[in-house]
């Protein structure tokens, strides 16, 4: 089948298309990116939610809880679950389509799990290109819940239009709990399982924490909201998607949406470019007569790793014109 061919079916909405599509993207099938580049003039109309928390927060039972909203609303909906991966596979080993199974049947519903396959940032290496796949297929809202969180996993950021931050009370420090940067990027705070003791102290902690963040901001500027929430008896779900759909009208009156979009095409750009130059290098550094003696040495014990890598890359730079 031709690029067209295969994008013309994308944009029909055949599922089986997408999914296809999605994988060869995933496989750095070269026949994906001639597709996605027939798609990309479609795209641009989907709202992205990202959904980041730390891990046992209860992020896909919310993202399911949300599916159910959003679909009430009549919106389609797509979804991307980064999920960690088998070191066999490189395939998700979570199953977030296990989880949200209730959705499975409803045809207006895409849900999507990747294998975050060891990239930093809790996203799945083809995330970014199956979002644009979504969004040609003509769902309204994409749902793109990472693995969980670190100190520097806030990739969700860059990826998003709006990004949702799930909390659950209980932790001793609620604050604390959420990692450095993501506090400063939320621009909406789900306290899940708010039946829990503490509930209501967590959410007074993290609505201070908010308070200070934003309180030198100009005036009207956007002020996320602690959303209460017990998405496993789907509570609250009405709740956070009238805040999503305010934080979405509030990026179109500032017209902050176009520089958030404006963003994100550049930081795939600079993945994109990144990810080339590293193989480019690597196979340029590996086909030196000389690295066959240092990877010897390497595996002979005789050379340790670091001092062999150092001697390669400054053979390279010596090569370069």
């Amino acid at each position: 089948m031709t690029a067209r061919g295969m994008a013309d079916r994308v944009l029909a909405r055949e599922v089986a298309a997408g999914a296809r599509l999605i994988r060869w993207l995933e496989d750095d099938d070269p026949r994906g990116a001639e597709v996605l580049a027939q798609l990309y003039p479609h795209t641009g109309r989907a709202r992205v939610v990202g959904i980041t928390g730390s891990p046992g927060a209860g992020k896909s039972t919310l993202a399911g809880m949300l599916i159910g909203e959003l679909r009430r609303r009549g919106r389609r909906v797509g979804v991307v679950a980064v999920d960690p991966s088998s070191p066999f596979t490189g395939g998700a080993v979570l199953g977030d389509r296990v989880r949200m199974q209730q959705h499975a049947a409803d045809p207006d519903v895409f849900i999507r799990s990747m294998g975050s396959r060891g990239q930093h940032g809790g996203l799945a290496r083809a995330s970014f290109d199956a979002l644009l796949v979504l969004d040609a297929m003509g769902y309204d809202t994409i749902l793109v819940e990472t693995v969980g969180v670190g100190q520097e996993e806030i990739e969700i950021v860059s990826l998003a239009d709006t990004t949702l931050i799930v909390a659950v009370p209980g932790l001793g420090d609620e604050v604390q709990a959420i990692k450095a940067g993501l506090m400063e990027a939320g621009d909406i705070f789900v306290l899940n399982k708010a039946d829990r003791e503490g509930a209501s102290q967590a959410q007074r902690q993290l609505e201070l924490a908010l308070h200070l963040r934003t309180q030198h901001q100009p005036e009207g500027g956007w002020i996320p909201p602690v959303i209460p929430a017990v998405a496993s008896k789907c509570e609250g779900a009405a709740a956070v998607v009238d805040a999503l759909d305010a934080h979405a009208q509030s990026l179109a009156d500032t017209d902050a949406l176009k520089g958030r979009r404006a963003a994100r095409a550049y930081a795939v750009f600079l993945k994109l470019l990144r990810d080339a130059a590293t193989r480019r290098l690597l196979d340029a550094a590996l086909a030196r007569p000389d690295a066959a003696v240092l990877i010897e040495a390497v595996r002979d014990l005789t050379l340790d790793p670091h001092a062999a890598a150092q001697r390669l890359v400054a053979r390279l730079e010596l090569a370069a014109p």
